[in-house]
């Protein structure tokens, strides 16, 4: 005999979705379209961001294309909960940067019935997990991967080549820093350094 489980489809519920990639891959770009939507559709938004970065705007999440939504910069994965309230959709950007409770952050408001979206970089320039990610990409509803064109050859690029001499693994920059590559022209030039 089996037993009927009645779900109430009016029922409020939420999950987590993660867009991921390298540099200059259209992650934030992705991200501000899925928000714009949900705003369309009248749902409440709430948008936050890392406030260590403030490369093009320190109250917005701006993308690489100078397209922009107003934002609030925490400093703690902690600070989202105590700054959500009463919201449909909550959007991360730049989640690499967030402490690894990020991830728990965002399954407690999933499991309040949030839409809970999420961009970041999933390596470091060092080709490593980044931060809180790995964690997200595993606990998510839906993960996109999105990719780069690789400046030298331009087959799709998944690594995010620093630039410059620096070795700190956070280093906040845009076109100055890094470029996208591709894993043949990303072992090439990380190998020489």
């Amino acid at each position: 005999m089996f037993l009927e489980n009645k779900v109430d489809k009016s029922e409020k519920r939420g999950w987590i979705e993660v867009i991921t990639g390298s540099m200059f891959s259209g992650k934030t770009e992705e991200l501000l379209r899925r928000l714009r939507r949900a705003r369309i559709a009248r749902q409440r938004v709430e948008i936050f961001k890392p406030l260590v970065d403030n490369r093009y705007s320190e109250q917005e999440v701006v993308s690489h294309d100078a397209n922009s939504i107003p934002s609030t910069p925490v400093e703690s994965s902690g600070n989202i909960l105590l700054l959500c309230s009463n919201v449909d959709v909550v959007g991360i950007d730049e989640a690499q940067f967030f402490d690894k409770g990020l991830n728990d952050v965002c399954n407690q408001l999933a499991n309040q019935g949030i839409r809970v979206i999420v961009a970041g970089l999933d390596m470091d320039f060092k080709g490593k997990p980044f931060g809180p990610m790995p964690d997200l990409m595993a606990s998510a509803e839906y993960v996109t991967k999105v990719h780069a064109i690789c400046v030298y050859c331009g087959d799709l690029a998944h690594f995010s080549l620093r630039k410059t001499a620096s070795d700190r693994l956070v280093e906040v920059g845009a076109d100055e820093a890094y470029e996208a590559v591709c894993r043949h022209c990303y072992q090439k030039k990380f190998m020489k350094k």
